[in-house]
């Protein structure tokens, strides 16, 4: 959860390879065998997606679901691969989105959908990506 200059929101986050979390509640695989990095990732709520360079993909092992078209930051369209699933964690949030694969990148950006699916905020005083505070608490829900 640092800040660099001129306002941009960084954060550090697990990537998780769903297929994977998927085949050790079946058996099928050993929790040590899972693929999974923490990066720091550009928070940025204009963008949809979470957005990944080829190789975060390659380490995950990551398998292709689509092609999407897609428009970048500066305005040009292209076609990218997209994968998934990747189980994304921030502090005691997660949520299973798919990522738009950027070849030549070497940033992760974490779009508007999952940070809407683990309820964090970017906190534009302090310059960071926090939980929720108006969230209701889970444990205590579930307590209830």
């Amino acid at each position: 959860m640092e800040s660099a200059s001129m306002g941009l929101v960084f954060a550090e986050i697990e990537l998780i390879s769903g297929d994977d979390l998927a085949f050790v509640r079946r058996g099928q695989l050993q929790e040590d065998q899972i693929h999974r990095c923490i990066v720091r990732a550009m928070v940025d709520s204009g963008a949809t997606m979470l957005t990944i360079p080829e190789f975060v993909k390659q380490h995950l092992d990551l398998q292709k679901v689509t092609d999407l078209e897609a428009e970048l930051a500066d305005g040009s369209a292209s076609t990218f691969e997209v994968v998934g699933p990747v189980e994304v964690r921030f502090q005691n949030r997660r949520t299973s989105v798919e990522a738009l694969v950027v070849p030549n990148s070497k940033t992760v950006l974490l779009g508007a959908m999952p940070m809407e699916g683990m309820d964090v905020l970017i906190d534009p005083k302090r310059e960071r990506l926090i939980v929720n505070p108006e969230s209701p608490n889970v444990a205590r829900m579930m307590l209830m």
